[in-house]
């Protein structure tokens, strides 16, 4: 029987949690890094026992974790930190190395200030090496390592995509989600919270935007704005990498065209503000997401924590309520924190601010805290194991 393990990031450590193919009983191992943000975690999709963790400090700095053993050990690949929080290193620093000039952007008020490296918000691993793995920095820039972590370049042409007019959301401008086309090895998509989406398709060396048909009223003067759009999560089903679902600061959203025009889908329901957007392991057109009551207020309407689902591509959507806290309840799900794993009938997880992980073993009919009480909940990955 097939085997689940769910990988949590928190505000103070991370969480392996792990059960069988029946998704009752759950083994809860950590905290691992206890003290440390964990932004994200992620398993390579080739070997189970290959994960990677970004792990933060505000002391000591950003360093990528890599166990290979399903998460049992953990160790730096090389040894070496990365670069503390501060400008992008130029050349060779740390073995992360940065490829041209340190670069500038404008802040609203028109001043000139140098790109830094705050943190990396997401690590997605190759689809077909373990060793090669794509990460997303704040300030916004694509890394790629070749050698399992031991050395970084970034990809520079993402930042050459009009760079210059992108501006920082209230939560910073990070690079906090990466696709790979499992068609196409040189397309990879991105999202830039507050730039848009973004895409290449010659292995990322140029890249384009790919925002037609975002609107973006409150934040941009010109509707038809290139560059801006404060993006907050995209999705795809790999049998449909020219179909990606997008749920945007106001706004839930498909395109049928790898990106060329993108059509609202957020009709029916309560708020179309969120984070996190997913799409079911076996049903393309079967998508999920978490609305919020507005950009002030991040917890759900009415105080009810409702996952929304449509099994139409966004077309009609219903609320699926059966097990999660329909009063009094005002936590916030994060853009990285909704995942689903591979299993018939496909189960989907997701994480709260208020530290509870919550799992659904029927597509999303019924949930159930697999644990509470954690830490501030950033990110939720799954495995599914043989």
């Amino acid at each position: 029987m097939s085997k689940i393990r769910v990988l949590v990031g928190t505000k103070k450590g991370a969480f392996i949690l792990t059960a069988d193919g029946k998704r009752q009983q759950w083994e809860v191992s950590g905290p691992h890094f206890a003290g440390w943000e964990l932004y994200h975690l992620k398993g390579s999709p080739v070997d189970a026992n290959r994960l990677y963790a970004s792990q933060t400090s505000g002391w000591f700095g950003q360093l990528i974790q890599r166990s290979d053993d399903g998460g049992n050990t953990w160790n730096t690949p090389d040894g070496e930190p990365l670069p503390a929080p501060g400008e992008f290193p130029k050349g060779e620093s740390n073995k992360f190395v940065y490829e041209g000039a340190a670069g500038t952007h404008k802040w609203y008020d028109g001043t000139q200030h140098p790109w830094e490296f705050k943190r990396i918000w997401h690590l997605e691993p190759s689809l077909t090496d373990p060793d090669t793995v794509y990460a997303g920095a704040e300030d916004a820039a694509i890394f790629k390592t070749t050698d399992g972590g031991k050395t970084w370049k970034e990809l520079p042409g993402l930042r050459a995509a009009k760079g210059n007019l992108w501006q920082p959301g209230a939560g910073g401008m990070a690079v906090h989600t990466i696709l790979l086309d499992p068609r196409n090895v040189n397309r990879i998509f991105v999202a830039i919270s507050a730039a848009g989406a973004f895409r290449t398709d010659d292995g990322g060396q140029t890249w384009k935007p790919i925002n037609r048909g975002l609107k973006s009223n409150y934040e941009l003067p010109d509707p038809d704005a290139e560059v801006g759009h404060c993006v907050h999560r995209i999705a795809m089903h790999p049998s449909r990498p020219e179909v990606l679902f997008m749920q945007k600061h106001w706004d839930v959203l498909r395109t049928d065209n790898a990106g060329e025009l993108w059509a609202d889908v957020g009709d029916g329901l309560p708020s179309d503000f969120g984070f996190p957007i997913d799409v079911h392991a076996h049903e393309p057109e079967t998508i999920y997401v978490v609305p919020i009551k507005s950009d002030s207020e991040h917890f759900p309407p009415d105080g009810k924590l409702r996952v929304y689902r449509s099994k139409t591509g966004g077309h009609e959507w219903e609320a699926l309520t059966q097990g999660l806290p329909q009063k009094n309840c005002y936590v916030n799900v994060l853009r990285d924190a909704m995942c689903v794993d591979q299993l018939d009938p496909c189960g989907i997880y997701f994480g709260t601010t208020g530290g509870q992980v919550y799992g659904s073993a029927d597509g999303g009919n019924s949930w159930n805290a697999i644990v509470r009480d954690l830490p501030a909940v950033l990110s939720v990955e799954v495995q599914t194991l043989p």
